[in-house]
């Protein structure tokens, strides 16, 4: 998806009125305090959404089991702005959920044709985003599983008023060059190397991929990364 201007995207947008996101597209802020933002694409739910109403920061466990999921600990921040014509408006008490697969490719409470992990609720959860309009979530870094890139799956649901609710689900993307360092080293090396890159995914391919990829920092521990999303609300 080619960027437009501050006045482009409101344009696109503009018609939206209250809508959180007309036509399944949502506007990424290039920074909080920045009026310059660009249409960024929604991106599918995928078949592994699952309402699971868990609130918290820290996504690694089990909360029934209290079992934590071995990885590279990745903290994953969100910044989430309404987009008006002069900025991007921080924006408190958005829901904002994330979920992904673990270091092997499975996700948590789903049945599928290679695994069964029902019941079990690791690498899922949401918060409220606070006055600045973040969220920061202490997680893994995901695995892969065949014919995907490497991503995150991430909803933001609107408060509802009037009511209405609305939402915008996306993923995020990280650079090859990161997923390749990462599994290099256990547990992720074991099974064996991926077989999409970010380029051979259709989804990132075709649906902007690159606008969604979010640059990480390397820490002591793992890696650390911030999104923002603008939303025309």
């Amino acid at each position: 998806m080619t960027p437009y201007s501050r006045r482009q995207a409101l344009g696109l947008i503009g018609a939206a009125g209250a809508a959180l996101l007309p036509l399944g597209r949502g506007v990424r802020a290039q920074g909080r305090s920045s009026p310059a933002c660009v249409v960024s694409p929604a991106h599918i739910e995928g078949p592994y959404f699952v309402e699971e109403r868990l609130e918290r920061a820290d996504i690694r466990s089990d909360p029934r089991s209290g079992a934590a999921k071995a990885g590279m600990p990745l903290r994953l921040s969100f910044v989430v702005s309404r987009v008006t014509a002069r900025a991007c408006v921080a924006l408190a008490g958005m829901q904002l959920h994330v979920w992904h697969c673990d270091a092997a490719g499975a996700y948590s409470d789903v049945r599928d044709r290679s695994f069964d992990t029902r019941g079990q609720q690791f690498l899922r959860g949401y918060q409220r985003t606070d006055a600045s309009g973040a969220v920061t979530f202490e997680t893994i870094y995901p695995g892969w599983y065949p014919g995907r890139a490497v991503h995150i799956h991430f909803k933001v649901r609107s408060t509802a008023s009037g009511g209405r609710a609305h939402e915008f689900t996306s993923q995020i993307y990280f650079d090859d060059a990161v997923s390749d360092a990462v599994y290099a080293a256990a547990p992720y090396a074991g099974r064996g190397k991926r077989d999409t890159r970010n380029g051979d995914d259709f989804i990132y391919a075709r649906q902007g991929g690159r606008q969604l990829t979010v640059p990480l920092a390397k820490e002591a521990a793992g890696y650390s990364g911030t999104f923002d999303i603008g939303l025309a609300i």
